[in-house]
């Protein structure tokens, strides 16, 4: 694992000082022969570090069928807009490890056809922005995933944003829209793009009613005052989060084990191959873990 951490580090000081505003670093598996992917999953996070919640929402996604490509490709999205600050508790390096350490997780966890097949891969990657719809300019602006041009007339790559409810709920407040303070900068954004959202499975985002009176608000017309367009709501999907009597899973809680070295808990919240990383290299076992 050195020496991967050391690339990562090598490729984090190169990208800070580059003009690039996305790159992606890794693709697993690493092979010529990965197939064209029509649909992008997107996960961004701070992944300080992966979960089982974040294994639990890919899966999800990438089981589903609502998507019309037979290959898909997850994007693990990394932002390091504060890269000339020391991160905590967990250096940007080793989060791109345990990402890779996910990915090759994540992919073990899949059916035996779509992993033997090659029809799902999964890249890492760093970007500099900050905003959730920068971002997504920034894929597209990248040039990284484009159509086949030896097919006429196919469609754009389609991002699929894959979010918590408490994401959902901030993308849609128009004060981190400054300066107009409305929500026309997302129209681009749902022209082309789509959100998959989870549900929440705690008191603080209200039962399911109530989570999805507020998507119906916007499907009704009650956020048009702020720019908020009705068909908006077609582009986005509520699935299933956590399920009734399962462990409620946070990065928070993660940090916790691994500072009390407790590494039943660890392999309960995590991953095995991100979880055996914490362990070894004694991540998150200082006091500013949590």
């Amino acid at each position: 694992m050195s020496s991967l951490l050391s690339y990562f580090r090598n490729t984090l000081q190169a990208f800070t000082s580059s003009s690039s505003s996305l790159q992606v670093l890794r693709t697993i598996p690493n092979s010529s022969t990965n197939p064209r992917p029509k649909t992008i999953y997107v996960l961004d996070s701070s992944f300080n570090p992966p979960t089982a919640a974040h294994l639990r929402l890919a899966t999800s996604a990438l089981d589903s069928t609502d998507s019309n490509s037979s290959s898909k490709r997850l994007l693990l999205l990394l932002a390091i807009q504060n890269a000339d600050k020391a991160p905590k508790p967990a250096s940007f390096e080793h989060r791109l490890v345990m990402m890779a350490l996910f990915a090759e997780d994540l992919l073990r966890s899949l059916p035996a056809k779509s992993a033997k097949d090659g029809s799902i891969a999964v890249d890492i990657a760093i970007t500099k922005h900050p905003y959730f719809i920068d971002k997504s300019k920034a894929i597209t602006a990248s040039g990284i995933y484009q159509p086949d041009p030896s097919i006429s007339g196919e469609a754009p790559i389609e991002q699929v944003h894959l979010i918590g409810f408490d994401t959902f709920i901030r993308l849609l407040n128009s004060k981190y829209y400054p300066p107009s303070h409305t929500l026309t900068p997302l129209q681009e954004m749902f022209e082309h793009h789509r959100l998959r959202v989870t549900y929440r499975g705690d008191d603080e985002s209200g039962d399911r009613e109530e989570q999805d009176s507020y998507l119906m608000d916007l499907k009704d017309g009650k956020r048009e005052h702020e720019g908020g367009k009705r068909e908006w709501a077609n582009s986005i999907l509520m699935v299933e989060g956590k399920k009734a009597g399962e462990r409620v899973i946070s990065s928070t809680k993660v940090r916790k084990a691994a500072q009390d070295r407790d590494a039943d808990s660890l392999k309960e919240l995590c991953t095995e191959g991100v979880a055996n990383y914490v362990l070894e290299e004694k991540l998150y076992t200082k006091q500013d873990a949590t």
